[in-house]
C-alpha cells in the first residue's frame, strides 16, 4: 500500500579530504565511499545523525553510493550544529532509556519506548514503489525486516520489534524490523510492512493495529 515514494535524498561532493581512522567530524569533511556503502552504515561509522548526513548530501540518489564516491559529513558552515545536534540526540537518547523488557521465540529483548501504530503491508510490485522500483529509501533492495514509517515519528534506522500482527507471510507473533523506507500515505503513527510474495496474498493484510517495541 505504499504510495508516492519521497524523492530519495543524495550527495555533494566536497574537497577537503578526511583520514579514515578517524571519527572526528569537522567542517567540510567528506567520506569516500566504498563498494557496499549506504549513508546507514556512514552514518554509523561517523557517529553521525542519518537525516543529517542526507541533508547534507541533496544532489544524489541514496542508490547511487559507488565505490570512490565522496559523501559530505555534516559538520560546520551551512549545515552547522547538525553534528551537536545528533550527538545530544543520542547521549539523551541513552541517559532515557529504560530497562524494560519484551520477549519474543524465548530471547529477551531491552526497549526504550512502545509505539501503537496501524499497520498495512506493501509488496514488491511496480506499482506500489513508483520509479524507485523495489528499493526503500536507501536504495536497498526491499526484504522481510523492511518498514515505511513516517520519520517524524520514527526515526530512519530505528529498529523495532513488531507485535499484535497476523499474516502468513511474516513471522509467527514478533519480528525484528527497521525503519527503513517511507510513503506518502505514510504519515504519523502509521507503518507500512514489506511482505514478501504476491500483491494480491500481501493485500490480504489489509489494516491493523500493531504494537513496536523500540530495540537496539
Amino acid at each position: 500500500m505504499k504510495l508516492n515514494k519521497i524523492i530519495k535524498a543524495a550527495v555533494i561532493t566536497a574537497g577537503i579530504g578526511l583520514t579514515l581512522n578517524t571519527v572526528s567530524v569537522h567542517a567540510e569533511a567528506v567520506y569516500t565511499a566504498k563498494e557496499g556503502d549506504t549513508y546507514y552504515n556512514i552514518a554509523t561509522q561517523y557517529d553521525v545523525n542519518l537525516q543529517a548526513l542526507m541533508e547534507a548530501n541533496p544532489n544524489i540518489p541514496a542508490n547511487n553510493i559507488y565505490a570512490g564516491r565522496q559523501i559530505k559529513l555534516p559538520g560546520s558552515g551551512e549545515h552547522g550544529g547538525l553534528v551537536k545536534a545528533a550527538t545530544y540526540e543520542k547521549k539523551n537518547a541513552v541517559a532515557e532509556k529504560s530497562d524494560y523488557q519484551v520477549t519474543a521465540w524465548g530471547k529477551t529483548f531491552t526497549y526504550s519506548k512502545e509505539i501503537s501504530v496501524k499497520a498495512s503491508a506493501y509488496s514488491a510490485a511496480a506499482g506500489e514503489n513508483g520509479k524507485w522500483g523495489a528499493v526503500d529509501y536507501f536504495g536497498n533492495s526491499l526484504k522481510l525486516g523492511t518498514i515505511a514509517v513516517d520519520p517524524s515519528i520514527i526515526p530512519l534506522g530505528t529498529k523495532v520489534l513488531v507485535t499484535g500482527y497476523s499474516h502468513p507471510g511474516l513471522p509467527d507473533h514478533a519480528f525484528v524490523a527497521t525503519a527503513s523506507d517511507t510513503g506518502g500515505a505514510i504519515k504519523g503513527n502509521r507503518i507500512d510492512i514489506f511482505i514478501p510474495g504476491s500483491p494480491s496474498s500481501v493485500s490480504q493484510f489489509g489494516f491493523q493495529d500493531v504494537k513496536l517495541y523500540v530495540i537496539e
